[in-house]
């Protein structure tokens, strides 16, 4: 059986140098598949090729069995892909609503009932729609950002460290409501910095190494393997 989204045998990078390296990432439909490693080992780089932000000099992307290797970023939009990247992934100066708008830009069709069910998962949301999003809190904007990439109505949610920066309490109530998103059907593909509670909610977790797949299993597995916890999770 092939994967709903697969980043097969990846090697590429910027300008000359490759970062990955024959990397393999792969989410099935309504699961959480979740990137860890040390810095530098190409989570970014890895996800970043999986939505056509890289060249590669060999490897493949395939979407429900369709290979999408040649396709920019914007058709991957189109074939149900959305990617919410690290910092500068909303816009401050518009209220959280038009940031939702935004991203609904390729639809035609009526964007309110996705915007309720964004406001349903995200209920602060509803209460600051009017208000510009840059007076947000870090935990509040990644909600904003994170809505905005549903707009589009995705069949895989991309997601490159969705709680960097923010506190203990908001990372929980995010990985609650990501495992919320991937109930309905949607895959989710995320870097996390935080490896030991990414794991706890990753249906298939990947441990990258200098730009090559050092581990792959279950969350689970990752969790209770002696070597990985030493190496990757601090005991």
């Amino acid at each position: 059986m092939t994967s709903f989204l697969i980043g097969e045998n990846m090697t590429g990078g910027y300008g000359a140098a490759d970062i990955l390296h024959g990397c393999t990432l792969a989410v099935e439909r309504g699961q959480i598949a979740v990137i860890v490693g040390p810095n530098g080992a190409g989570k970014s780089t890895a996800m970043k090729a999986v939505f056509g932000m890289l060249n590669l000099r060999a490897g493949s992307v395939r979407l429900d069995g369709e290979d999408i290797t040649a396709l920019s970023p914007q058709d991957r939009v189109a074939k149900g892909m959305a990617f919410v990247p690290q910092t500068h992934n909303i816009f401050t100066s518009m209220t959280v609503e038009e940031n939702l708008e935004m991203g609904a830009f390729l639809r035609r069709d009526d964007i309110r009932p996705t915007m309720e069910q964004v406001y349903d998962l995200f209920p602060i949301l509803r209460d600051k729609r009017r208000q510009a999003a840059g007076e947000l809190s870090g935990g509040q904007r990644q909600q904003v950002a994170v809505g905005r990439a549903l707009m589009t109505q995705p069949k895989v949610l991309m997601l490159d460290e969705p709680t960097a920066g923010v506190s203990p309490i908001v990372m929980d109530e995010l990985f609650d409501r990501i495992i919320e998103v991937a109930r309905t059907g949607i895959s989710i593909l995320m870097v996390e910095q935080n490896a030991r509670q990414a794991l706890e909610i990753a249906d298939t977790g990947y441990v990258l190494v200098q730009g090559a797949n050092r581990y792959t299993d279950t969350g689970a597995a990752l969790l209770a393997d002696p070597e990985v916890r030493k190496s990757f999770l601090g005991g």
